[in-house]
């Protein structure tokens, strides 16, 4: 073997060049740490945009129901929140929240407030320096004592006792607060986490095989000997001749995770993630939602599994595969603590967010794929063991998981490649201990999968018919059938679950999205082990899925910015090693790493994956001696020369090549990086415009608040009884509830389809039948009225959840087309509805509430919500439901209540609705519904054609006159179009209209006039009005489509001025 000085003893001109490396180290070391730092402190900066300018505010709906059990569980501790029975929602049904919420963010909330933050912000103080202006100082004595009177907790009383004999202060944070903050602090987490994982699937150890860098298919039965032997010398030849780190030709020195391109890339990751809209979509102060707090746990199960397949550094059997026998190495015990780690990572992700089910899928087809593609070892098999075994046995105490992952059939595929892995190991396990040949390995792995598989098909004949295996939700299934829909109308009227438009990827993850497939390619192709393999698995899933449902592409953050990070990383490695000339480990400056081999040679072995651990010693005496000679060629250690030059003049040369290249990598990247920090800034402050509170422009210029929903609920608050009960669509309960403290009939939790669809027929049911149903469940009725996507919008979706329960609103036509507006004209199901009605009440001519049954009591400042009052409400009813709950058992805390006799007439109509996924339901099946409601999704404007057909022959069969429903829509009558411009006021309608046409959104400006084309007509006081506006602002396309609605250019306003007499000011 040639002998070749290490670059720690490199000279040029007998100048020692170990000063300069360790130089270099340090600065690279120095770089390194104030970049985190620096990204880091962006990642939460970017996020707070909502609290500094509205202030420390709920966003959302979800939020409101997250804060509110998270305040219950503040007030009232844990066994409390358990056993929590919350009869102020799903009226008369209740809910038990304590075990139908993953409770991990309450928890989360609840100790940072109680436990965590006094103690640093204490702490803080008392070094000097600054803490949040929003905290209260109590006396840590006064809290030691109170905690120790009240039977609080024994540590906090002494950690607090402690403070105060240190002169420290208990620095308290309020729950609100920190609420709002909770999505900033861990996204800030989940940003250093995914650069953690960029970091241990970037850096080569080559402490095993399984870790060392090669091709995804290296170790593929039958296929990856023949690959080995192709793509080596090609990366060995680039390895010698450009000096770049291809996997192999690494001293030890540059065997750790803090190598050039492991830190680079974990930068490059980081900053990605910091900034990247899809994660902050889910991560923006204020937005209290499970998502912000799931994205760090998901990022830290992936971290933990990668980790554990790196393996040992110990020489402890550390280089093999396969432990011999029944023993233990060092490699598979390392391996088993990670995966201990990865299953108490993954608890609290099950604790956090439903999403878990795609984390453990995840890491169990990684799984499965390592033994398919030949890289099954030991390793990996104390790695997934414990994972599984620590991580589910922790999952089922989690009250809203309980033994789902035992039962649900979207959780069996991991469990199959447990059972199936322990199988795989034994048969290993007994290969090395009795030295068997191929030939009787196979036998016997042929008979134990035969017995086991035996086995497992008599215990689901056996339970199957019980039962026992829960199905798959509609939301998943939708993920997997070639349509965008499920089959459940009240899934598919939610916008997140709808499938991801072309430039979705663009918009969220902009540059990322270009790099990261060449991350990807870089992965397959030359960099891949054992760990880094999950990156591929990882990235095909998230893409799948996210194209199938918008909201996941938060899944797609973490993945896309670790694979477009190293793609960086690695060419800013290559760039940096070769302006150096060596290969850089930050470890070297502390002395954990020798560099005590010879650099310049390389030991790549060339191993067939079917002979290397699967013959024994008998089995080897088989082979012909041409093969053995084969194979000692193929074993040989090869010789690579040093890519570096002994001439000082070469080296030169070669040193300002990379130099020059780098500056151009680095000059050309520099637009790019600019334009992606000024999109992710506007994309994170369009994200943080919290809905229930928003600002507006009026026509004078002037920005004002919108409070408008907020003011609804106060007005509840504080002008209605305790108990009274609010009638809204299930999209509002949350805030209800939060803020209002009333009672409602349905929120965000949808777990009831039957209750939300009684609700949706009282609401789209005509006016007479909708009070019958509201006066035994309701005393007010509270609708958004404010244009775009309010109530009315949403009514369509109303219906249909209504007519897949009660059939006879629309018969034989699940999607209820007739309960529409086509051509911008109420169809006559929806003019004679109750919503419509209480939403157009006053506001179009003709349309009135009957004031015998419902009496407007409030409409707030800018008419974006309106509260009724429900006259004739049933006392008894009302009486029945409070003295009827029945318990599961006496005593028990558990006691649901129960539908007043007063609607049972209208609950005989019901036909519980049947999900595709309901395989154990003893109802009959709903075949015909599932057809025609795919059909009529697939062509709405046919099945609308169809409704209207339907709907003629019943109306001429009753003797009524008909209207062709198919002719081309009237324009609105000359009175009504002179009525509006008669009417001069500033409301929300005149708000709305100039917002839209300020922002020229052509689209929600059609899709308003379409609903509502009187709109086109308003005036505000000023005499204006939207074509007014659009000539104002230079509209061309909305002038043309006001003009299309019948809008004059020629009327004036107040000061005698045309539309036209704006034109001048256009440009």
């Amino acid at each position: 073997m040639a002998e070749t000085a290490s670059p720690a003893a490199a000279n040029a001109g007998g100048f020692d060049l170990s000063l300069l490396r360790t130089s270099l180290i340090v600065i690279l070391l120095a770089v390194f740490i104030v970049q985190c730092q620096t990204i880091l402190a962006t990642a939460y900066t970017i996020r707070l945009h909502a609290i500094e300018n509205y202030g420390y505010i709920i966003h959302e709906f979800d939020p409101y129901f997250n804060f509110r059990a998270a305040q219950y569980l503040y007030d009232n501790g844990w066994k409390a929140f358990v056993n929590w029975f919350d009869y102020k929602v799903w009226y008369p049904l209740g809910r038990p929240v304590g075990t139908t919420i993953y409770p991990g963010m309450q928890v989360t909330a609840v100790w940072l407030v109680k436990s965590w933050l006094p103690v640093w912000f204490g702490f803080k103080e008392w070094i000097g320096t600054s803490i949040p202006e929003n905290v209260v100082a109590k006396s840590a004595w006064e809290v030691s004592k109170s905690l120790s009177s009240s039977g609080g907790s024994s540590v906090l009383s002494t950690v607090a006792s402690i403070m105060g004999s240190m002169g420290m202060r208990w620095n308290e944070m309020s729950l609100n607060d920190v609420c709002c903050l909770l999505p900033a602090w861990f996204g800030a987490l989940a940003t250093f986490i995914t650069g953690m994982l960029a970091l241990e699937c970037s850096a080569n150890f080559g402490y095993n095989e399984g870790s060392n860098f090669g091709t995804v298919l290296d170790q593929l039965p039958l296929f990856g000997y023949y690959i080995q032997r192709l793509s080596r010398p090609i990366r060995d030849t680039l390895a010698c001749h450009s000096g770049m780190d291809m996997g192999v030709g690494l001293p030890p020195s540059a065997r750790s995770s803090m190598q050039t391109a492991s830190l680079v890339s974990m930068v490059a990751t980081m900053f990605f993630m910091s900034i990247v809209p899809a994660h902050i979509m889910r991560s923006v102060g204020g937005g209290y939602d499970n998502e912000c707090v799931a994205m760090a746990a998901m990022t830290l199960v992936f971290y933990l599994w990668t980790r554990s397949l790196r393996g040992s550094s110990s020489t402890d059997g550390g280089d093999t595969k396969q432990d011999v026998g029944f023993t233990l190495s060092s490699q598979t015990l390392t391996a088993a603590f990670y995966g201990t780690l990865t299953g108490l990572a993954y608890f609290y992700m099950v604790a956090a967010w439903g999403g878990y089910v795609f984390v453990v899928n995840l890491v169990g087809a990684h799984a499965a794929s390592l033994i398919l593609l030949g890289r099954h070892s030991s390793k990996l098999h104390a790695a997934y063991s414990a994972f599984y075994l620590v991580g589910t046995a922790l999952a089922t105490r989690v009250p809203v998981v309980g033994m789902t992952p035992l039962r649900s059939l979207e959780q069996l595929g991991p469990m199959l490649v447990f059972l199936g892995m322990q199988l795989v190991e034994y048969c290993e396990r007994v290969r090395t201990r009795d030295n068997l040949n191929r030939k009787d390995v196979w036998l016997l792995r042929f008979r134990l999968f035969g017995l086991a598989g035996a086995v497992g098909v008599g215990i689901v004949l056996m339970l199957w018919p019980t039962g026992f295996f829960g199905p798959i939700s509609s939301r998943v299934r939708g993920l997997f059938v070639k349509h965008t829909k499920t089959g459940n109308p009240l899934v598919d009227s939610v916008a997140e679950h709808q499938a991801a438009k072309p430039g979705t990827y663009d918009q969220y993850l902009n540059i990322v999205a270009k790099f990261a497939p060449v991350g990807f390619g870089m992965v397959a192709v030359g960099y891949s082990n054992d760990a880094s393999s999950f990156l591929l698995v990882y990235g095909v899933a998230a893409y799948f899925f996210s194209h199938k449902m918008v909201r996941l592409i938060l899944l797609t953050a973490p993945i896309a910015c670790v694979l477009g990070g190293m793609s960086i990383g690695r060419v800013a490695s290559w760039c940096v090693e070769g302006v150096c000339g060596w290969n850089l480990d930050a470890w070297e400056i502390i002395g954990l790493v020798e560099d005590d081999k010879d650099p310049g040679v390389v030991e790549a072995k060339v191993v067939d994956p079917e002979t290397s651990n699967g013959e024994s010693k008998k089995g080897k005496k088989k082979r012909t001696e041409d093969s053995k000679k084969s194979d000692k060629e193929d074993s040989t250690p090869v010789t690579v020369k040093p890519s570096t030059r002994s001439s000082l003049s070469a080296q030169v040369v070669a040193r300002v090549a990379w130099l020059v290249l780098s500056y151009y990598f680095y000059d050309m990247s520099q637009p790019l990086i600019k334009d992606f920090q000024e999109n992710c800034q506007q994309m994170a402050v369009a994200m943080s415009h919290p809905t229930i509170l928003t600002k507006a422009q009026t026509q004078d210029g002037r920005v004002v608040t919108v409070d408008d929903y907020r003011e609804a609920y106060w007005w509840l608050r504080d002008n209605t009884p305790e108990d009274s009960r609010i009638m809204a669509w299930w999209d509002y309960g949350y805030q209800i509830t939060a803020i209002a403290n009333r009672t409602t009939i349905a929120d965000g939790n949808t777990w009831n389809h039957e209750h939300i669809a009684l609700l949706g027929r009282a609401l789209t049911s005509p006016m007479t039948e909708g009070h019958r149903i509201a006066r035994h469940l309701a005393d007010y009725v509270l609708l958004w009225t404010g244009g775009g996507g309010d109530d009315l919008a949403k009514s369509p979706h109303l219906a249909r959840i209504a007519n897949s329960v009660y059939r006879s609103m629309c018969p034989g036509d699940p999607t209820c087309s007739k309960f529409s507006m086509p051509g911008g004209q109420p169809s006559p199901m929806m003019a004679k509805s109750l919503l419509f009605r209480l939403h157009s009440n006053g506001l179009i001519p003709g349309v009135e509430v009957d004031r015998n049954r419902f009496k407007e009591v409030y409409k707030t400042t800018h008419g974006k919500v309106r509260i009724y009052k429900v006259l004739s409400v049933s006392k008894e009813s009302k009486e029945w439901v409070l003295n009827n709950r029945v318990c599961d058992a006496p005593g028990s805390w558990f006691c649901p209540g129960h539908y007043p006799p007063g609607l049972e007439k209208v609950l005989k109509e019901k036909k519980d609705f049947k999900q595709l996924e309901d395989f154990n339901s003893k109802t009959e099946a709903d075949d015909e519904y599932q057809k025609k409601y795919f059909e009529h999704l697939s062509d709405p404007e046919k099945a609308r054609r169809r409704s209207q057909v339907k709907e003629r022959r019943e109306r001429e069969a009753g003797g009524e006159s008909v209207m062709d429903l198919d002719a081309p829509r009237a324009p609105l009558a000359k009175e009504a179009i002179r009525d509006a411009n008669q009417h001069w006021e500033d409301n929300a309608i005149t708000s709305q209209m100039f917002e839209l046409i300020k922002m020229n959104d052509v689209d929600s400006l059609g899709m308003v006039l379409e609903n509502q084309p009187i709109y086109a007509h308003v005036r505000s006081r000023d005499g204006r009005g939207p074509m007014w506006w659009a000539h104002e602002h230079g509209r061309k396309n909305i002038v043309k489509l006001l003009k299309s609605h019948g809008v004059s250019e020629k009327v004036r306003d107040k000061d005698g001025m045309t539309p036209l007499d704006l034109m001048d000011d256009e440009f």
